[in-house]
């Protein structure tokens, strides 16, 4: 998806959000949710915080770096004609008794809602992720760094990108068979200049050696795609946790992500799970590898820590019995680990919360490499 698609578009103001929240006040409890459709922006949520703000501001900056800044660029839903509602009240206070720290059981901070949480990593890309997914999130980020360098004055950021990828006997990528690109554009726009752009765009962001003349290319495939982004379609937060993830590969909880603080195990623990997948895969312990936590709402401990992968000499009671001596899936120690007091998300919400290597969980400790292999 790109980053001016509805949906991410609510996304990336709720990151906003969250993380100027934390920027004043780290132990902020946010859960924040945005709608967006026309030029209205509907703020909802449950923020508990010190931090003041400025909820029409970060709005409209976010808006605004998406680049939808003027009429010029939509003229319905821009920062300077967006209406904002905001609907934000407190955290309920029978949730803060069982997450915030020394008032849980115990004395520790608990899980912030009951649920599964998974994690996955492969070895099919230098980043530890699935094909598809990967190549899929690399069109994309070229695609705006075209359309933010202006050098193509037609481009607009409403935008998405799915690779359908063939696999061979042994599980490995072997061919790109197809690869789907919608961009939003001006109405002076050609087929022939949209199609020119777009296909070297893909071409140079995909490996050559997977893609071949039976490759098929379908470039806004309806022949027309000028109106876009909120103007066209309702966009909440939370929309696209698969986009968000790893592509349909690996399973889901179903919570999602943006505007969520650490407390909210549906992201931190799934961050966790990741963390935890990559470091076996990077190990050598497995090729895939998929790990899935379960929580009790105010219980710091995990109901159940499970990892399934391909590994042929240990079973998966043994690898989940090394990964639980090795990482602590407790709230507070998944926080700790990962730095997540910091205002560090609006790096994730787009073009994938995995993969990045500057985020916190995906870099691999030597330390805990090592404990596992031993």
């Amino acid at each position: 998806m790109g980053c001016g698609h509805p949906d991410k578009v609510a996304d990336a103001i709720s990151d906003a959000i969250l993380d100027a929240c934390l920027a004043q006040d780290p132990e902020s409890r946010v859960g924040c949710e945005t709608l967006v459709k026309g030029n209205q922006v509907i703020l909802a949520g449950e923020i508990t915080t010190k931090a003041k703000l400025d909820y029409e501001r970060i709005v409209r900056d976010t808006v605004r770096s998406i680049g939808y800044r003027t009429a010029q660029d939509d003229p319905v839903f821009n920062s300077e004609s967006l209406n904002v509602t905001n609907l934000i009240c407190e955290q309920s206070p029978d949730i803060a008794l069982g997450v915030d720290e020394n008032k849980g059981e115990g004395k520790e901070q608990g899980a912030g809602d009951q649920g599964m949480m998974f994690g996955y990593a492969c070895n099919e890309t230098p980043e530890l992720m699935p094909a598809p997914i990967m190549f899929a999130h690399r069109i994309m980020r070229k695609l705006e760094d075209v359309r933010k360098s202006r050098a193509v004055a037609w481009l607009r950021p409403d935008a998405k990108c799915q690779v359908t990828v063939e696999y061979d006997y042994a599980g490995k990528p072997c061919h790109i068979s197809a690869v789907v690109l919608s961009t939003q554009h001006s109405p002076d726009a050609t087929r022939e200049e949209i199609e020119k752009l777009c296909l070297e765009v893909i071409k140079s962001s995909l490996p050559a050696s997977l893609v071949s003349p039976a490759t098929q290319f379908h470039i806004n495939p309806t022949g027309r795609f000028v109106t876009g982004g909120p103007q066209a379609d309702c966009g909440l937060t939370g929309r696209k946790i698969i986009a968000d993830t790893y592509g349909g590969v690996g399973r889901h909880g179903g919570g999602a992500f943006s505007g969520k603080d650490a407390s909210k195990v549906d992201r931190s623990a799934a961050y966790m799970c990741r963390w935890v997948a990559k470091h076996i895969v990077a190990s050598g312990l497995a090729k895939h590898c998929e790990v899935q936590v379960s929580y009790a709402i105010g219980k710091a401990e995990p109901v159940s820590v499970e990892v399934l992968s391909d590994c042929s000499f240990l079973t998966s009671d043994e690898l989940a019995r090394r990964v639980k001596e090795t990482f602590s899936f407790k709230p507070a120690d998944i926080i700790e680990a990962l730095g997540l007091k910091n205002p560090i998300f609006s790096a994730t919400t787009n073009y994938g919360h995995f993969g990045k290597a500057d985020l916190p969980w995906e870099k691999l400790d030597q330390k805990k490499l090592d404990k596992l292999k031993s």
